[in-house]
């Protein structure tokens, strides 16, 4: 495998959401058996154990797998524990974002100094409270890149009420560029037809930023 697709050296390079579902259990199982690889066998539990049903897994669930002892189940459900409280604490404690300039400083110190463009989505409830970040889309942030599609599963997912989209731009210029404002406007048609208005874009800089709402260039349809 090369380096760079090595999860824990993908993990070091780009972070944890670049991971994969497979690789970041590969870096909590640590190694495999003796005819099959940890990667390999990250796979296998995950295909007989999609995410949608691993929570709900047991002891004796993952200790029917080839490759699982006792030690390498009780700290996958550790883990999975983990999240859950995490994840119940955070829907205790949903916080509210209410203009660009609160986005902006809760993203900014996620993506400023990185080399490419991270495109983010705040999905909100009809409170206008935070439900969740999420990274989708890395590179040059186009619309042959950015698919509404993505977007929209996990609003529909997260029963989100509006979207708010943001990415960076490496060169610290915030100022959008024509690409930025296609993709704006395709966007926030899409959230139209589908229901979930794009309430802003906002592009990230280390030290300042651009919003497409407060320069009134969200088109209102």
């Amino acid at each position: 495998m090369p380096v760079e697709d090595k999860p824990r050296e993908r993990f070091i390079c780009y972070g944890a959401n670049s991971l994969s579902d497979s690789q970041l259990l590969a870096i909590l199982l640590r190694n495999g058996y003796h005819d099959k690889n940890v990667y390999d066998l990250a796979m296998d539990i995950l295909k007989k154990y999609p995410l949608s049903q691993i929570q709900d897994c047991s002891l004796y669930d993952f200790l029917s797998i080839k490759g699982i002892g006792k030690v390498k189940a009780i700290e996958i459900l550790a883990a999975i524990e983990f999240g859950r409280r995490i994840f119940l604490r955070k829907k205790e404690n949903l916080i509210q974002l209410s203009s660009p300039e609160e986005i902006w400083k809760d993203i900014r110190f996620f993506i400023v100094n990185l080399k490419q463009e991270y495109f983010y989505c705040y999905y909100f409830n009809a409170k206008q409270e935070l439900i969740e970040r999420k990274l989708l889309f890395m590179g040059t942030i186009n619309r042959s890149v950015v698919h509404p599609r993505e977007i929209f599963r996990e609003a529909y997912r997260l029963s989100a009420s509006s979207i708010v989209c943001i990415h960076n731009h490496p060169s610290n210029c915030v100022t959008p560029s024509k690409e930025d404002i296609l993709l704006t406007d395709h966007l926030v048609k899409t959230g139209y037809i589908q229901g979930i208005p794009v309430r802003d874009h906002i592009i990230v800089g280390e030290d300042s930023y651009y919003s497409f709402y407060e320069h009134h260039n969200i088109l209102n349809l």
